[in-house]
Formats: structure tokens, C-alpha cells, sequence
């Protein structure tokens, strides 16, 4: 795909560049082809995973590695219509698509409402090891890693917390 290909056939949503089977952050950092959901589905849902956990410090393609699993065909139907009934909802509160909502607490207000729907939580509890299951972002939250296979916290930090007063 040539640069004016990319510019003229994909439309840009706030950090997400999406086009005909793929999504990519707006800064070229990442992308990703959709097997089964739509790009704009799938966009929504890295903006969804981003508003549930945020870390400033945590790139969208982390994000969007931690929800690649819904891009199944055994699962994009169920994410597809979750992210309906968010933006059927964030319509209703706010007057726009979800992924539409430029500002932040806009967008938490509307989790907040669907909180106890089946979908949020299937969601939210597959992030919590999508997400912080990934290696590459464990030094940035200051996590070293297993220490069982070198010879446990005793003799490798068991004794550098500082937050411990």
C-alpha cells in the first residue's frame, strides 16, 4: 500500500488509522489485520481496553495485542455486539460513537454504566492477564520478572521495596 493509498482510503479516528481489513495507530508504530471483526469494531475495543486499564506509559499496541483474541471467528460475533450495545449506549449519554468520544471521562461514563453487562466483563477480566501477561511491558511498571528460577525474591529483591514504610 502506497502513502496516498493509506491517506486517501483509511479514515483517522483519534489515535487509530483505519482502513479495508487492518488498523493501525496513528503514529505508525503498529498495525494489525482483522481476520474476523471489523477495523472499526476492533479500534473500538483497543479504546475500550485503553479506557478500562489506562497506563499513559503503555503503547495502544500493547492494547491492541491483549484484544486480538476477539478477532476470532468463534468470538468476533459476541465483540461485535458488545461493542454495539457500547455505542447504542454511548449514543444514548453522549450523542456519538464510542470511539467518537474525544474525551476520556466521556468515555469511562459510559463504562460505567455498562459495567455489570456480560460483555464489559468478559472484556475487563481478559485484560487483566491479556495485558499484564505481556513481558515486553513489565519493565515499565517496575516488575523484574519470575524469580523462582533464580533463587527467589530472598537473594534477588527481596529487601529493595521502598514504598514499604
Amino acid at each position: 500500500m502506497t502513502r496516498r493509498q493509506l491517506l486517501t482510503g483509511a479514515t483517522a479516528m483519534g489515535a487509530f488509522v483505519i482502513g479495508s481489513g487492518y488498523v493501525a495507530g496513528s503514529n505508525a508504530a503498529w498495525a494489525t489485520e482483522m481476520q474476523a471483526m471489523s477495523p472499526e469494531g476492533f479500534a473500538t475495543l483497543v479504546q475500550m481496553a485503553r479506557d478500562i486499564y489506562p497506563h499513559d506509559r503503555v503503547a495502544d499496541e500493547y492494547y491492541a495485542a491483549a484484544v486480538k483474541g476477539y478477532d476470532t471467528q468463534d468470538k468476533a460475533e459476541m465483540a461485535e455486539q458488545g461493542i454495539a450495545a457500547l455505542n447504542a449506549r454511548a449514543m444514548e449519554m453522549k450523542g456519538d460513537d464510542y470511539l467518537n468520544i474525544g474525551w476520556e471521562r466521556d468515555r469511562v461514563d459510559v463504562l460505567r454504566s455498562m459495567e455489570d453487562d456480560a460483555f464489559f466483563q468478559t472484556v475487563r477480566g481478559g485484560l487483566v492477564t491479556g495485558l499484564y501477561n505481556q513481558k515486553a511491558i513489565w519493565p515499565i511498571f517496575g516488575y523484574e520478572g519470575e524469580s523462582y528460577s533464580q533463587g527467589g525474591y530472598i537473594n534477588r529483591g527481596f529487601d529493595d521495596i521502598t514504598w514499604v514504610g
